[in-house]
């Protein structure tokens, strides 16, 4: 009796497919593709960094302008409001107290509380690649080839906005009424910021200053000119 060894077929390795994204013109075609860069497109989502993040970037933004005054700060108090005994009266020893009327207030906000955090370098960055990478996942970035207005005119703004909308077949880029999107401009470009300056939905940056807020807070991200803008954003993470 012949025993015949069994033999199961090796499995070749098939190399993942390179992320690729749709260029789309200023009139809303598409033009060509563009191979998305892994480190920035393909990392994971990390909920709690990008929270921590946010949260610290908002805090620096806060200007802390509620002041109270307290007893020491406040007007009148020069003498004892009464004599000590013989009134029938409780005793005082200045109108400055905190319960008095227009006295000064216990515990109240002051302004010289730092509500800053530190937020190191590369949390910034990891957090800036996990939301990229959600949103070029959820279908919330596109990119568009050059964007540029030979005069600061708002027609042309909404113009870019229809077309750009019905090419990539993302209606609510227009129909969206807060917070629709955020145009990232691969260098800075006056006519452009001008042109969107009167359209409350839409927000301009430049790519070099993006971060995990300014992203978050709109639905999508409009990236112009994405072969160099791709390049600023390579370089910041490698930094």
């Amino acid at each position: 009796m012949t025993t015949e060894k069994i033999t199961t077929p090796i499995k070749k390795k098939v190399a993942p497919k390179a992320l690729e994204a749709v260029v789309y013109s200023a009139t809303g075609k598409e033009v060509s593709k563009i191979v998305l860069p892994e480190e920035i497109f393909n990392a994971p989502w990390r909920s709690d960094l990008v929270h921590q993040v946010v949260t610290g970037m908002q805090a620096n933004l806060r200007q802390n302008r509620a002041h109270t005054k307290d007893r020491s700060e406040v007007s009148g108090g020069g003498r004892k409001p009464w004599k000590q005994k013989g009134t029938g009266q409780a005793r005082h020893g200045s109108k400055r107290s905190p319960i008095w009327r227009h006295g000064g207030v216990t515990f109240g906000p002051r302004n010289e509380r730092d509500f800053s955090e530190k937020i190191n370098r590369k949390m910034r960055i990891q957090a800036l690649a996990s939301v990229l990478s959600r949103k070029i996942k959820d279908g919330e970035i596109i990119f568009v080839d050059s964007l540029d207005f030979s005069v600061p005119k708002t027609a042309d703004a909404k113009n870019f906005i229809l077309s750009l909308a019905k090419g990539a077949s993302v209606s609510t880029l227009a129909t969206k009424r807060k917070n629709a999107a955020l145009i990232a401009l691969s260098s800075h470009n006056s006519h452009v910021i001008k042109s969107f300056g009167n359209i409350g939905s839409f927000s301009t940056e430049e790519v070099r200053n993006l971060n995990p807020l300014n992203i978050l807070t709109h639905k999508y991200l409009v990236i112009e000119d994405p072969e160099n803008s791709l390049k600023h954003l390579v370089n910041r993470m490698s930094k």
